[in-house]
């Protein structure tokens, strides 16, 4: 297996690094997306990665199509530059991005004249649903399929003969299930 390479590039030449790369032949965008990494220690934010490819390499009989990651990081609170002005392919993985992260782009253009706005969530939704600090709420009102312990009944609740009670287990949540004092009340 072929490892892609990886250019880290400062936020400022976000644009002027996807140009760099399209100039190089890597004229193929395949898709962008963010990572959430605002619980880093060290500049904590997003990690937005664009994943292009050389077509022109896939000629021969190998057929291996070269690749390159491009990544920057975005704080918290800040927009990184569209990449739409390169390939109008990149409105829709832009547009997914923002909505699930909440992250801006400067200068997007799908051609509508519409700006950034939602794809995939239904209207009204409120959320940025691929933030790692994001609640589901699903989880919150429907139990968790691996919840129960080795010995635990499907039937019956508590006091029942079925229900035990384990002393000195604490109950641990699944990820993205939040503490007892979450929703209303």
């Amino acid at each position: 297996m072929i490892e892609t390479p990886c250019r880290d590039v400062p936020l400022q030449e976000w644009t002027a690094a996807l140009a760099a790369a399209r100039s190089e032949g890597f004229d193929f965008f395949d898709w962008l997306t963010a990572v959430d990494e605002t619980d880093a220690p060290e500049s904590p934010g997003f990690d937005l990665v664009c994943h292009l490819m050389n077509s022109s390499t896939g000629q021969s009989s190998h057929g291996a199509l070269a690749r390159v990651l491009v990544r920057t990081r975005v704080p918290n609170g800040q927009s990184a530059a569209s990449a739409t002005g390169l390939w109008s392919g990149a409105a829709w993985h832009e547009r997914e991005t923002h909505e699930m992260f909440g992250i801006d782009f400067e200068g997007f253009d799908d051609g509508t004249g519409l700006g950034l706005r939602p794809l995939l969530l239904p209207n009204g939704f409120d959320g940025t649903p691929l933030r790692k600090s994001f609640v589901l709420a699903a989880r919150a009102s429907k139990a968790w399929p691996g919840a129960k312990e080795p010995g635990e009944s499907s039937e019956g609740g508590e006091g029942s003969p079925a229900h035990t009670e384990k002393p000195g287990r604490r109950k641990i949540a699944p990820p993205g299930v939040p503490d007892s004092t979450w929703g209303p009340r």
